[in-house]
């Protein structure tokens, strides 16, 4: 394996691949002037105070002193160039997918609504945190009766959050969109909605706001109506399981499946190794009639143009222009700075400013055109490439990833974590020592690609393993029951 490598040639620093000690020589001439960590980066040549540091063929930054040749390039001598909102302008650069269609299938539930699952779980969405427990002795009691045997389910869960009262305004109305999103969601076979009773998330408006929902496997039941919730509820889920209890797998075309692309926990090799082939994993699927959604709007921050210069039609570049600049207006109404994104970790694993971030986060969009942009809590309705917002919080933006329709969210990650969504969540380490290390958390190693194995190979393994999981394949975060739904807050709270 090579010791660094330069991702565009237009590029000014390299980035190394593996621990390096001073005095190594990276470059035919370019010596190393000091001790550089995996994954982060390496003055090419003498970079002058002000002038520009460029990696991915882009600027991440500039210079704030000197950085001679062979120096660590990184937040003691780099500053953003970020600033607030922008005015842009409609160009198109669109690009030819280079993938075929394909007559490819996977196993999954055909829903009434024409819809697929890749899973066939019983879930209860609470309509407000005071029901979480509730929830839970209704699954246990459901489960005894049951005698454990509860096929053709393959699991049964509790979407538990903490809100649904309190709320006002945007945020009262984003927990009804979000939940009634997950009612109507492909990969739930049946769904109990529970409710204590005097809330502000009413129950009965949530029920009229689901649109054409399937009665029969769709139940609502509030607490305080009934003198045995517990009983009721139990009663509740034995009428969905008859009405699902014939469910079984079938071929279903690879042009139904919805994906999220999600980061989190990223590091200098993200942008080389992981996100890139999420982004051939995307324009292969969305050759195929298939959709990917791209959200994380901050990390999108010095790399928006790249984005909107692939946009459909003007339109839909006007939607992209708002989703950044409604998403700085909202930093700058918190007085909070628009660039100040990377974590600690990040900055740790080599990454040093946002645009550094937003160029390696946005690889996982590939070079596909971008069909549409939603809004937080919008649901999928173009097949292609979507815009899709929601911060870069991990939780919060799988979350409405699933939440728009996604049966699952591909998550790249080179620092490592264990959550996941209430969808299968498959992470994908962009390094191969996590993988090794975290073998109970990531499922799949992109690490290979820097790895002398070749991109093809590595894509067309990814593709099967993605096939295996839409297909029943359980992933870590399934295995080991971590299950989340968090919901965007921005206001006040009763």
């Amino acid at each position: 394996m090579k010791d660094t490598l330069i991702i565009n040639r237009g590029d000014n620093v390299a980035v190394a691949l593996r621990d390096l000690e001073k005095g190594t020589q990276i470059q035919p001439g370019i010596e190393l002037l000091e001790k550089v960590g995996r994954g982060h980066k390496i003055a090419l040549v003498d970079i002058p105070e002000n002038n520009n540091v460029v990696k991915y063929g882009f600027p991440i930054g500039h210079a704030t002193t000197l950085i001679k040749q062979g120096s660590v390039v990184h937040t003691h001598n780099v500053k953003t160039n970020l600033s607030d909102i922008q005015s842009y302008s409609f160009t198109q650069k669109l690009n030819e997918n280079r993938y075929k269609k394909k007559n490819v299938t996977f196993k999954g539930f055909k829903r009434a609504n024409g819809d697929a699952g890749i899973r066939n779980e019983l879930w209860i969405v609470p309509t407000v945190g005071c029901v979480n427990g509730i929830a839970d002795l209704m699954i246990q009691q459901f489960k005894n009766e049951r005698g454990g045997d509860i096929a053709p389910f393959e699991n049964v869960l509790v979407l538990k959050h903490n809100y649904g009262c309190s709320q006002l305004g945007d945020d009262h109305d984003q927990t009804k969109q979000i939940l009634a999103d997950a009612i109507n969601h492909p990969n739930a076979g049946g769904v109990l909605v529970l409710g204590l009773g005097c809330e502000n998330n009413n129950i009965y408006e949530l029920r009229d706001s689901l649109g054409d929902y399937d009665k029969s496997r769709v139940r609502f039941l509030l607490s305080q109506d009934v003198e045995n919730e517990v009983e009721a509820g139990v009663q509740c889920l034995h009428e969905i399981y008859e009405a699902a209890k014939y469910d079984k797998r079938e071929d279903v075309p690879l042009s139904k499946l919805k994906i999220g692309l999600k980061c989190g926990g990223s590091d200098g090799f993200s942008g080389i190794t992981a996100n890139p082939l999420l982004g051939r994993f995307s324009d292969f699927l969305t050759a195929q009639g298939g959709t990917t959604v791209l959200t994380e709007v901050p990390e999108m921050f010095g790399a928006e143009t790249i984005l909107m210069e692939r946009a459909e039609n003007e339109e839909v570049f006007q939607k992209i222009v708002r989703l950044i600049n409604e998403f700085k207006q909202y930093f700058m109404d918190h007085q909070q700075p628009v660039y100040e994104n990377p974590s600690p970790g990040n900055k740790d694993g080599g990454i040093t400013t946002l645009e550094d971030k937003s160029l390696g986060c946005t690889q996982k969009a590939g070079t596909s055109t971008i069909v549409d942009v939603l809004p937080y809590g919008g649901t999928l309705k173009k097949p292609g490439l979507n815009l899709l917002s929601a911060p870069g919080n991990d939780l919060v933006a799988s979350s409405a990833l699933a939440a728009a329709g996604c049966q699952m969210v591909l998550f790249t990650t080179g620092r490592g974590t264990p959550f996941g969504s209430f969808v299968p969540t498959v992470k994908i380490a962009t390094n191969t020592p996590l993988y090794e290390k975290k073998r109970h958390w990531i499922d799949y190693n992109a690490g290979a690609l820097i790895e002398d194995i070749s991109e093809d190979l590595v894509l067309e393994d990814f593709i099967q393993y993605i096939i295996r999981v839409a297909s029943g394949e359980w992933v870590n975060n399934e295995k080991n029951n971590f299950r989340e739904l968090a919901i965007f807050k921005t206001g006040v709270t009763l």
